[in-house]
């Protein structure tokens, strides 16, 4: 698997993270927490979501190198959605090793 991780600071984490994962549970087998998520996009492809009062780490996995620059938009697209009452600044994502 190829992955990569963004930290995105905000004091409403939990919240966003909540609502990405109910939004996704509609089309998706989705298991989440108070301060976790797991996406599961497809067999090869997920995202995970750990949040906390100063923020929500995302992390992209996928089989398909060529497929994680669309995911990561995908994610951030849908997360800048529900935090659309605020500004999130730049995400950088960062490979994980």
């Amino acid at each position: 698997m190829t992955a990569s991780t963004a930290r995105v600071a905000t004091a409403n984490g939990r919240r966003y993270m909540i609502q990405l994962c109910k939004h996704w549970a509609h089309k998706f087998e989705v298991v989440h927490d108070e301060n976790q998520g797991l996406v599961p996009f497809a067999p090869d492809c997920r995202c995970r979501m750990a949040a906390d009062a100063e923020g929500v780490t995302l992390t992209v996995e996928v089989e398909d190198a060529g497929q994680l620059e669309r995911m990561q938009q995908v994610v951030i697209d849908h997360l800048k959605r529900f935090a659309f009452r605020e500004d999130l600044g730049e995400v950088v994502w960062t490979p994980v090793p």
